[in-house]
């Protein structure tokens, strides 16, 4: 299995791959994960958003939720501002009562998707990366409907390290993953629990968008959302996917 990365260091931008030693880059030069800065892993078109998509979160905020089984795949965009990579930092405002993580698989696209239907879709995909997207509860409107500065703040949504083919991963609807806080696990799932898998969200989203290479699909959280604070370190892990760090500090 090879992954892939982009980082920065000595002022260029490397695409990188993993290496025991932490990253190697296109030269053939091995650094360590410290001595880069990490950028997302690919080049990042539109970056769509899933709300409620994993059906015990559904259940962990059923109180603040009105919802129903026809209801269609609660979907929103995010701006390039929200993004970061591994190792990254996210503020949290000084007013927040209540900012939690979201550890969610994204799925790259590869090719340009129109009108795909859902046997087809997974034919589109080029591959998986791990996301982060924070949100601050209290600033949410109309219960949970995301808003403009809940999902589009500045280095709100941490995405990496690496970008793993799709071909390494033979089933994403199998994968177990976690939010660790400060060492602790504080959220487990696994990706058989989404309530729109892969092909349908990427069929549900052709129908009326054109998708093309680079754009991602954030595919949602499932339920383990807690209180994080300055000072925290968060780590979003998927098993064959990564493990993505980062910190929180005080805006």
């Amino acid at each position: 299995m090879t992954r892939r990365a982009r980082v920065a260091f000595a002022g260029a931008i490397h695409a990188a791959t993993e290496h025991a030693g932490g990253v190697q880059l296109a030269d053939g030069r091995v650094l360590a994960e410290a001595q880069v800065v990490w950028l997302p892993p690919f080049e990042v078109g539109t970056v769509i958003a899933l709300g409620i998509n994993y059906a015990d979160h559904a259940k962990e905020l059923a109180k603040e939720l009105t919802t129903s089984a026809n209801d269609e795949p609660l979907a929103f965009l995010k701006a390039p501002n929200t993004l970061i990579g591994h190792r990254g930092i996210t503020r949290r405002p000084r007013d927040a009562a209540f900012m939690h993580y979201e550890c969610e698989l994204a799925v790259v696209i590869g090719r340009v998707a129109k009108n795909v239907t859902r046997a087809d879709a997974m034919t589109f995909v080029a591959g998986y990366t791990v996301a982060n997207d924070y949100a601050v509860r209290d600033y949410l409107e109309n219960w949970y409907r995301p808003n403009l500065r809940v999902k589009n703040r500045d280095g709100c949504t941490a995405i990496g390290p690496w970008l793993v083919d799709a071909a390494d991963v033979p089933d994403p609807h199998v994968l177990d993953l976690r939010t660790l806080v400060n060492g602790e696990v504080r959220q487990r799932g696994n990706t058989r629990d989404l309530i729109n898998d892969v092909a349908a969200l990427i069929e549900y989203l052709s129908i009326f968008m054109t998708l093309v290479p680079g754009d991602v699909i954030l595919t949602g959280t499932p339920e383990g959302v807690v209180n994080v604070n300055p000072g925290d370190e968060v780590v979003c892990e998927i098993d064959g996917i990564g493990r993505l760090v980062n910190t929180i500090e005080s805006q």
